[in-house]
């Protein structure tokens, strides 16, 4: 309770605060510069170039202490001892790049890099084509999207007893191991087989990706004028071509729109390897290894910020160019 008092007690502190921000600094912007008087008209132009600032200081307080101000820290940290107290230079990066762990994870993040952003995008261009077209779409939409609603600690946790493993003399609690009783199989240990477990891993954040995916395609897809549509059937183009000729050459925009968001996810994957394996048995992220310096045993602040930068280096120039080009769309 003591828990459930504390959140309800932040989320109305949070309501409460963001409610009096915005009406104590409108009224004092329209109280400083009234819409009445010989000045009304330069008064008016005043509130409405500073009002978006009221909306977007709070915004822009928060993206400075949390986003802003860590990443100079671990630029700072990173060029120091495990400590932070003496200046060792980029013996931390020396120290990644002849690290088997640190080698590991690469590979695994690439190939988590070229698997799920994939097949999150192309099961969703699929669901969000087969869902417009049936009469009962809306609930099918509604119940592969439902995945998005569930943290990825909560999702580790459920797949976890997905695969979870009992020795054969007893009953399977795993649903991959019991449908692999059932079929005459051997159970197994689906989480400690190399490269499989990794694969496995990954099913966990396609499931949940998936669904992001149907909905934005979906939209994308009910945008394409129905005249463009109705010439292609009329000129004997099947299904197939009106799809993959017509309507996906359309969207592609929003397709790599897609396909990037996810792949920023990937490459800051932490919970879902954390919660099923803790990065053994061939499964390490960069973050979890991040993750593993900062805070388990004793903490080596300077090559656990030095892992911290290398995924930043990584994510920053896919999210840059997502923006250009969900900007180019919007202009468009």
């Amino acid at each position: 309770m003591e828990q459930v008092s504390f959140a309800l007690g932040t989320i109305i502190a949070g309501v409460f605060g963001c409610v009096t921000w915005f009406w104590g600094a409108n009224w004092v912007l329209d109280t400083a510069f009234p819409a009445r008087g010989p000045r009304a008209g330069r008064n008016i132009a005043i509130t409405n170039s500073v009002r978006p600032w009221l909306f977007l200081l709070p915004a822009i307080l928060a993206l400075g202490i949390y986003l802003v101000y860590p990443v100079f820290k671990s630029l700072w940290l990173s060029v120091y001892d495990s400590d932070g107290r003496d200046f060792v230079g980029m013996s931390n990066y020396l120290w990644l790049i002849n690290d088997p762990k640190f080698h590991e994870s690469l590979r695994n993040n690439a190939m988590w890099l070229l698997i799920v952003p994939a097949l999150s995008t192309l099961i969703g261009l699929v669901a969000a084509q087969i869902t417009d077209r049936i009469r009962w779409g809306a609930i099918a939409k509604a119940f592969i999207f439902m995945p998005m609603a569930i943290s990825f600690v909560g999702a580790g946790v459920i797949w976890k007893f997905v695969y979870d493993y009992r020795d054969a003399a007893q009953d399977q609690i795993g649903l991959l191991n019991a449908l692999v009783v059932s079929l005459g199989g051997t159970p197994q240990t689906w989480l400690q087989i190399p490269m499989w477990n990794s694969l496995l891993l990954m099913v966990v954040l396609i499931w949940i990706q998936t669904g992001f995916a149907m909905v934005i395609l979906s939209a994308a897809l009910r945008g394409i004028p129905e005249e463009t549509i109705e010439a292609a059937v009329l000129d004997g183009a099947s299904p197939w071509q009106v799809f993959f000729k017509i309507q996906v050459p359309q969207i592609w925009g929003t397709i790599a729109v897609v396909w990037t968001t996810i792949t920023i996810t990937v490459l800051k994957v932490f919970d879902i390897v954390f919660v099923m394996t803790n990065g053994e048995t061939g499964t390490q992220v960069l973050a979890n290894l991040m993750y593993s310096w900062m805070f388990k045993g004793t903490p080596d602040y300077g090559r656990g910020s030095a892992v911290a930068i290398v995924i930043m280096l990584l994510v920053t120039p896919i999210m840059v160019w997502n923006i250009r080009n969900a900007g180019k769309e919007h202009s468009e």
